[in-house]
């Protein structure tokens, strides 16, 4: 499921931390890769891809907001395969649109 979040005034360490996922892994482009864990194992998780982008309007300001664009599923799995990146994962769904609903509750609410 993916949705954007406007105008959010924190980096990606701050919205991560207030969301309760944990950043796993970064890419040069201001993308970034989340978790959540639904139990004490791994698996299940929540799972979002997030890009952080300057706010167009604030385009150039220094400290100004910042959009983000989520991508989220749940991984019910590990990849079965080794060096697979494939899984059990839904990208719908009740339990997804929750988690989505969550997060935009969490940075709208209560803006970071």
């Amino acid at each position: 499921m993916d949705f954007i979040i406007k105008n959010i005034k924190e980096n990606i360490v701050s919205v991560a931390r207030k969301i309760g996922y944990v950043i796993i892994d970064t890419k040069e482009n201001n993308e970034y890769n989340l978790v959540r864990k639904l139990a004490g194992d791994n698996y299940p998780r929540f799972h979002v891809y997030v890009k952080q982008k300057l706010a167009r309007h604030n385009a150039g300001a220094l400290g100004g907001d910042n959009d983000f664009e989520f991508s989220l599923h749940l991984d019910q799995k590990k990849p079965v395969y080794k060096g697979q990146r494939a899984h059990s994962g839904e990208y719908f769904g009740p339990v997804v649109e929750e988690e989505a609903d969550r997060i935009k509750e969490i940075l709208t609410a209560h803006p970071v």
